[in-house]
C-alpha cells in the first residue's frame, strides 16, 4: 500500500506518485534530488539474489534516506539522473563489504565505512560513540572474516563484568552461565554470522574465546583477533592492561560510548583515558559515532540527541551559576576588605 513512499514522502517533505517504473517527485530541488538519490538505492537494493527479489523493509528505507546524498544546488535538472547514476554507482563500487559463511555485510554509511577499513588496516582500532551505531557487529563480522580466511587463528571476545545501575546479587550456576548476561550480545552476532552449532564447535575447540575482561591478565595473545566491548567500563588499569596482551599477527578492536559508564563515581573510565592518551600513536586508529550514524529506529537517535542536548543544557547552568557563585564570594571578600579599612 505504498508505505515505503509514504514514509520518503514524509521524513523528506517531497510528493512522489508513479505509473509503473516512471517516478515523479515534487518539492524543494535539494529534497527532490535527496529523494531520486534514494529511489535509486533503493532500487539497486532490490535487486534478485539467489534467483528471489529482495523485499524493502521499513529499515532499508530509513537507511537509504540517512545515506541520500544531494548534488550542489547550481546543478541543473537537465543533468540530474545521469549525474545522480554516476554518483550511486561509484559509490556503490567504493563500499567495503565483510564476506561471512551467512552472507555478505555492507556497512550502511560513510562513517561504517571509515571504521572498517580501519580495523583492515590498523592493529588496534577504537570505535567510540552512542549506542545502535554497529560498532559491536561490525567489529565481530571483521573477526569472523578474518578467522574464515584464516588471517587469524582465534578469535577473542571480551567485555568488563560490570552491572548496569543495579545490584544483581548472587547468580546461580556455573562460570559460564554467571557471565553469559554480560556477553551475550556478542553470542548473538556469532550465531547470525556462523550459526549456533558452528558458533558451539568453535567454542568447545577454543577457537573462539568469550570470557570477561578479568581473565586476561598475565595472558599474551598470538594470531588473534581481539574485541573489547563495553570499554568504557574499564578503568584505567583495566584499558592498560588489555591493550598490553596484544601479541604478534594480532588484531584488536576497542568499542565503548562514553555517555554510557557504569562504573563507580570515584573511578575513571579506562577508555576517556585511552582517547587521551594514544591518539597520536601510529598503528591506532579512532572512529567516533554520533547520532546521525544511528542505524536502528530513527526514534533512537532522537533520543540521543535529546540526552545530549540535556546535558549541555545542564553544563552550561552548572557553569553559569558557578561564575555567578564566584563573583558573589568575590564581592564578599571586596566588601569585607573596605570595611576592614
Amino acid at each position: 500500500m505504498d508505505d515505503n513512499l509514504k514514509t520518503i514522502e514524509r521524513r523528506l517533505g517531497v510528493e512522489v506518485s508513479y505509473r509503473g517504473n516512471e517516478f515523479t517527485v515534487v518539492g524543494k530541488p535539494l529534497n527532490a534530488k535527496a529523494v531520486v538519490d534514494v529511489l535509486k538505492n533503493l532500487y539497486i537494493e532490490s535487486q534478485t539474489v539467489n534467483g528471489k527479489d529482495k523485499v524493502i523493509t521499513a529499515e532499508m528505507v530509513h537507511l537509504a534516506i540517512l545515506n541520500a546524498n544531494c548534488l550542489e544546488q547550481d546543478q541543473t535538472n537537465d543533468n540530474l539522473t545521469s549525474e545522480l547514476s554516476n554518483h550511486i554507482d561509484k559509490k556503490f563500487d567504493d563500499i567495503i563489504t565483510i564476506k561471512t559463511q551467512r552472507g555478505t555485510i555492507k556497512p550502511r554509511n560513510g562513517n561504517q565505512q571509515d571504521y572498517v577499513r580501519n580495523i583492515i588496516t590498523n592493529d588496534i582500532s577504537f570505535g567510540v560513540g552512542v549506542a545502535g551505531t554497529g560498532k559491536t557487529y561490525l567489529a565481530v563480522a571483521c573477526a569472523v572474516e578474518a578467522l574464515e580466511r584464516q588471517e587469524v587463528r582465534r578469535i577473542l571476545l571480551t567485555r568488563p563484568a560490570v552491572e548496569a545501575g543495579e545490584k544483581l546479587g548472587f547468580l546461580p550456576g556455573d562460570l559460564t552461565q554467571k557471565i553469559d548476561p554480560y556477553l551475550r550480545p556478542l553470542y548473538d552476532a556469532l550465531f547470525e554470522m556462523l550459526g549456533f552449532e558452528k558458533v558451539e564447535k568453535l567454542i568447545e575447540r577454543n577457537v573462539i574465546e568469550v570470557a570477561p575482561l578479568a581473565y586476561m591478565r598475565g595472558r599474551t595473545l598470538n594470531d588473534a583477533f581481539i574485541i573489547l566491548d563495553e570499554s568504557q567500563n574499564t578503568t584505567v588499569e583495566q584499558m592498560k592492561m588489555f591493550l598490553t596482551r596484544i601479541g604478534f599477527n594480532s588484531r584488536a578492536v576497542i568499542t565503548g560510548d562514553i555517555t554510557q559508564v557504569d562504573l563507580p563515581r570515584h573511578q575513571s573510565s579506562g577508555l576517556r583515558h585511552a582517547i587521551e592518551v594514544l591518539q597520536d600513536i601510529d598503528g591506532i586508529s579512532f572512529n567516533f559515532f554520533q547520532s546521525k550514524d544511528v542505524v536502528r529506529h530513527p526514534v533512537v537517535a532522537r533520543i540521543v540527541d535529546a540526552y545530549d542536548s540535556h546535558d549541555q543544557k545542564m553544563n552550561r547552568e552548572k557553569h553559569a551559576k558557578k561564575i555567578a557563585q564566584q563573583a558573589a564570594e568575590k564581592n564578599a571578600n571586596k566588601t569585607n576588605d573596605e570595611q576592614s579599612d
